[in-house]
């Protein structure tokens, strides 16, 4: 949805919004995409600075607004994610908790302000060298990785929502990723900002105006880095591009195998420094320290060491080359994505790490991995999902809070467990204390099995105990779904369910 055409009055400099509490310094961007504005804001009660995502629309268009409340969902949801290369949530606000009904604001997400300056200011003045590139980009990489180990989704897709840090590292400056973002979005965007600090050029849809888009080839590809300027490393240029690339052979789909090469290239430019800390001070920003992208001064002796760097760089690119030549082969051989299919982010059940025990012939079974299955790549508390079949009914894996039903969202979301072989079950019985939610018992073929592959076997109402599913006949299979179509409502938009235990007996 674009960003509407017509400004509010107080959205400008100077204005004062969040009944009355923050007045707006300067605008850092827009997110088109969420029909969003992002603002360096001034918090009047605490006196101090904050990065605000302003989420515009009209309150009577239910749509937006349920779009908009996903956001400040997600964004709450992530506000306990601490990591340097992300900006600490510190608030959120929706309209009649403080947002007026009438400021035309559909949600507000507060995050601390990161002293620094733009993405797109350190690149106005061209496109930077590659070890700069790798040592810029490292934090938010890594961030981007222990978010998904938490299975949280960023939305670190969009160029402006990105700020350099005073000691030079990027970070995910205005957090609230869009309601329907999943995690291959944050790769994707970790991708094209590798792609944009190499080029200069934005290689997603609904980038900023004014940025170059990357160009593409005659089947529609994005254009290598390397293609467009040659003295860039083979395999940092195929990585950027191979983050882009959906779920084609060869393609990214991990933030951890983009840091892979990330970290080779950063340890081998280590010693060259190439973009050193320099003083300085901004009109609009109090920092001591920023990145520069002002050209050296032309005299001999900056000449010289510029020579010199650029003699270091040769020497070391090619070193890169020789070792990555070698384990890049190995690197994008892996089994190819899938495409399309589900995330499944597994836990054992135990934590020694042993094989599960043979099975008896008959009676209870125990899995010897469970995980989250979720079709839109945004699995609830996966962390948690050990906790349903270790045997001990204090503990529990829970859904996310959703303001709205099954499918508002999402399809359902479920519990996916593989056995250390085929197994036939004559029940499922699960303990909750969410009365009414309904759950289908599938069989799959493999963990990650398309939704539409899995067979229905079983169906239930959960009561609010112990609830028993007998099965239907089926062929021994290893892998069982627990899939929630729908969830406990406790009033007052809370839908949600919690699994204490799942015990699985094997057939006669």
């Amino acid at each position: 949805m674009p960003v509407s055409s017509g400004v509010h009055a107080a959205l400008v400099p100077g204005g004062v919004i969040g009944n009355g509490r923050y007045r707006l310094l300067a605008k850092s961007g827009a997110d088109a995409r969420s029909n969003a504005e992002l603002w360096r804001a001034r918090d009047g009660q605490l006196n101090r600075d904050v990065a605000m995502t302003v989420l515009l629309g009209d309150l009577a268009d239910n749509e937006a607004a349920a779009r908009a409340r996903r956001t400040v969902e997600r964004a709450m949801h992530a506000a306990s994610f601490t990591h340097p290369g992300v900006s600490r949530v510190i608030d959120v606000l929706t309209p009649g908790t403080g947002i007026r009904p009438d400021e035309g604001i559909l949600g507000m997400v507060i995050a601390e302000w990161t002293q620094g300056t733009d993405l797109m200011d350190l690149i106005a003045e061209g496109p930077l060298p590659a070890g700069a590139a790798t040592r810029l980009l490292e934090p938010l990489g890594a961030a981007i990785e222990g978010a998904h180990h938490a299975g949280l989704v960023l939305g670190a897709d969009h160029p402006q929502r990105i700020r350099v840090t005073s000691d030079g590292r990027l970070r995910l400056a205005f957090p609230g990723p869009r309601p329907d973002a999943i995690a291959r979005d944050d790769v994707k965007g970790l991708g094209a900002i590798l792609y944009l600090l190499l080029t200069g050029r934005w290689a997603l849809p609904g980038g900023p105006q004014g940025v170059p888009v990357a160009p593409t080839g005659p089947d529609g590809s994005v254009v290598a880095p390397n293609a467009l300027h040659p003295y860039l490393p083979h395999d940092l240029s195929s990585v950027a591009v191979r983050s882009l690339e959906d779920t084609s052979v060869g393609g990214i789909r991990t933030s951890a195998a983009i840091l892979q090469v990330l970290d080779q290239i950063a340890a081998e430019e280590a010693q060259t420094s190439l973009i050193p800390a320099v003083s300085s001070k901004r009109d609009d920003d109090d920092d001591q320290v920023v990145w520069t992208t002002q050209r050296p001064r032309q005299d001999k002796q900056q000449k010289k060491k510029l020579w010199i760097s650029v003699a270091v760089l040769a020497v070391a690119t090619l070193t890169v080359i020789v070792w990555l030549s070698v384990q890049i082969v190995g690197f994008f051989s892996d089994e190819p994505s899938k495409g399309g299919g589900p995330t499944v982010v597994i836990n054992q059940p135990g934590s020694n790490g042993q094989s599960a025990p043979v099975p008896t012939p008959a009676g209870p079974v125990q899995p010897g991995q469970i995980g989250v299955y979720d079709v839109t790549n945004q699995p609830d508390n996966a962390n948690q999902a050990s906790r349903a079949v270790d045997n001990n009914a204090t503990t529990f894996w829970r859904t996310d809070n959703y303001f709205q039903q099954f499918p508002a969202m999402k399809p359902g979301i479920g519990l996916m467990a593989s056995f250390a072989e085929p197994v036939k079950l004559a029940s499922v019985t699960i303990t909750s204390p969410s009365k009414d939610t309904h759950v289908e018992i599938r069989v799959a073929s493999s963990l990650d099995a398309p939704l539409e592959e899995t067979k229905v076997i079983g169906v239930a109402n959960l009561s609010d105990g112990q609830t028993q599913i007998q099965l239907n006949e089926h062929d021994p299979t290893a892998h069982v779904l627990i899939w929630i179509t729908q969830l406990t409502n406790s009033g007052g938009g809370k839908n949600q369910t919690e699994i204490r235990e799942i015990l699985y007996t094997r057939a006669q």
